[in-house]
């Protein structure tokens, strides 16, 4: 009896988890340092396997904790704070990015700068026609956003795990063209990543973009599975709302993204 549990928080268990993802994100940075230097990819892919492992292993027990009844309301609100965090240090990840491009595009000139003359985008960059694959792409992630938050109504309001399951599954599908044609896009660039400050800013803040587009495909995947394995309810369904307020956060990084960088920026 003096072991027994009389409060609603949730006291974890020693875990591997952390140790592992602390060491695979080291070997990966430094491997990735390395690849940098010439000495080959190999083990930042090592590190970036262990990441991995560590992301399915870690979050697979999470799940697991939400079945058993851990995750009790008090829990719930931690996870949710925890995750509103988690999305404050992406904005200022994405505002690192902006700052850069706005900081050479309003003032190109200075010693260290490889600008000529004051002109942004340098001269002989080619930028993208925003109204043309960069618009269609705006209006599929829009519409993969408005698919999202469908599921998510059907679930927190109407319990409908049929619209749930089309809702996700059509987010997703979306959420997989935008990363197609970001891909063509890349493909037909008339600039690339070195030699310039345009090109540089341009696939890093796209680029970083594009890699958040694949988590939160996966993202959606993941509750898709849980949704069709019964999982989730209308009042327990932490993992699914994290889902979606990551997808929004995408959508709205892409607005600004489109609105700076293909808009204003060409």
């Amino acid at each position: 009896m003096a072991h027994a549990k009389n409060h609603d928080y949730h006291i974890l268990p020693p875990s591997i988890w952390p140790f592992m993802a602390s060491v695979g994100a080291f070997v990966m940075l430094f491997g990735a340092v390395l690849w940098m230097h010439g000495s080959g990819p190999w083990m930042g892919l090592i590190g970036l396997v262990v990441v991995l492992y560590t992301m399915f292993g870690w979050w697979s027990d999470v799940v697991t904790e939400s079945l058993e009844g851990d995750h009790t309301p008090v829990v719930r609100l931690g996870l949710r704070w925890g995750f509103i965090l988690f999305i404050m240090s992406e904005v200022m990840f994405f505002s690192a990015w902006f700052w850069s491009f706005f900081k050479h595009a309003l003032y190109p000139m200075g010693p260290e700068s490889p600008i000529i003359d004051g002109i942004f985008p340098p001269e002989g960059i080619i930028t993208f026609d925003p109204w043309h694959l960069p618009l269609i792409n705006t209006l599929i992630l829009l519409c993969s956003g408005c698919a999202a938050t469908w599921a998510h109504h059907a679930l927190v309001h109407e319990n409908n795990r049929r619209d749930v399951a089309w809702g996700l599954a059509l987010a997703i599908a979306l959420g997989a063209l935008f990363t197609v044609f970001q891909a063509y896009e890349y493909s037909h660039a008339a600039f690339g990543f070195a030699g310039n400050i345009y090109g540089a800013n341009f696939f890093m803040a796209t680029g970083f973009h594009g890699f958040h587009v694949i988590v939160g495909t996966i993202f959606l995947l993941v509750c898709l599975i849980r949704v069709q394995r019964g999982h989730f309810t209308p009042e327990k369904h932490v993992g699914f709302e994290a889902a979606i307020w990551y997808w929004h956060f995408v959508d709205v990084v892409w607005l600004f993204l489109f609105a700076s960088i293909y808009i204003w920026g060409q």
